[in-house]
């Protein structure tokens, strides 16, 4: 049996849209911009992680769907964002904590400058797909998302770097320079929206990868428009949801419990306030365990209640009354 908890939507509940969507823009004025979305959802049913620096904006939200409409005449309406690109998925509830609209210096923590002006070409979901049936071997795929986000699904054949932050993606280009010739190798990459793929596709061509491509609008983008041709599991994404199908089609679950051997892509974080690594696990292993890890997390440090009922929504943050109270050893 499989665990399909992730997914409890019915035809009567999609009553959100959870969106997502980013622009590397010059934004004169940032935290002015930022004081603008806290006043326009200001007394509407939203939801966000929303970031805006002087080179962009990079957004995640959820909104009632008889708001949507008024949002995206909205935000085009803003000059540097007129022509932002915008995926929606439907959700039966809002898919993050609170509305959180900040100023960020990188959308992206890479810790360094990349010259944007030579991102790699960007392929349509199509174009994209006609590229996966007609590559050679001189073509390399890459997973450029973190290892735990490839872990649940990816595009068949990709390569799936061991990677757990954005920062360690330009360690991975020198690896891949030291096995490949750059200027004899093509390169497709896809993450899960196409803000990373901007960057890190700018870094290969900065490293002497001549041809990179990349999928306009990532794995997201790819579901809403091709389906589940050529891609292996479910979709990792950063909100409540955690793991999503990429298309109304079912797909086989890839990845197994962390406990047991039962086939589950439901990732929850540990209970242990000092762990809270994510890992899959089915729902009698993380009933037995209460939440955590492993025994170690469960025996010592900080652990906070588990509610099976409440999971696999992300923990929220506690109150430094609520932190005090919990046991520590």
């Amino acid at each position: 049996m499989e665990d399909s908890e992730n997914f409890p939507i019915t035809s009567d509940s999609k009553m959100y849209r959870v969106l997502a969507f980013y622009a590397f823009v010059e934004v004169e004025s940032p935290k002015e911009i930022v004081r603008r979305f806290l006043a326009f959802f200001k007394q509407k049913d939203v939801k966000s992680r929303i970031y805006i620096s002087e080179e962009g904006i990079n957004g995640q939200m959820s909104i009632h769907k008889d708001a949507l409409g008024l949002f995206t005449q909205w935000i085009k309406s803003i000059p540097c964002f007129s022509k932002i690109d915008i995926k929606a998925h439907d959700y039966h509830t809002h898919a993050f904590a609170k509305c959180s609209v900040k100023y960020r210096d990188q959308l992206v923590a890479l810790d360094r400058k990349v010259n944007l002006s030579q991102m790699g070409e960007h392929l349509s979901p199509a174009k994209w797909q006609k590229m996966l049936e007609e590559k050679d071997e001189s073509t390399i795929l890459i997973d450029v998302r973190n290892s735990y986000e490839s872990k649940v699904g990816h595009f068949k054949g990709a390569l799936q770097p061991d990677l757990e932050t954005f920062r360690e993606f330009p360690s991975y280009i020198q690896e891949l320079k030291a096995k490949l010739d750059p200027k004899k190798t093509k390169v497709m990459m896809y993450c899960t929206g196409g803000i990373r793929c901007e960057l890190y596709s700018s870094l290969m061509k900065e490293e002497g990868f001549n041809e990179v491509y990349q999928l306009d609008g990532g794995v997201i983008k790819y579901g809403l428009e091709q389906g589940n041709k050529h891609w292996e599991g479910n979709l990792f994404v950063f909100d409540d949801r955690l793991v999503v199908p990429i298309s109304s089609e079912e797909n086989e679950i890839i990845s197994s419990c962390h406990f047991c051997d039962q086939k589950t892509d439901v990732y929850y974080n540990c209970a242990n306030m000092d762990c809270n690594d994510l890992f899959v696990a089915c729902k009698s292993c993380i009933e037995r365990e209460e939440g955590c890890c492993s025994k170690a997390c469960f025996e010592k440090g900080r652990r906070r209640e588990f509610d099976s009922s409440k999971m696999p929504t992300p923990y929220r943050k506690l109150s430094q009354e609520e932190k005090k109270a919990l046991t520590k050893t």
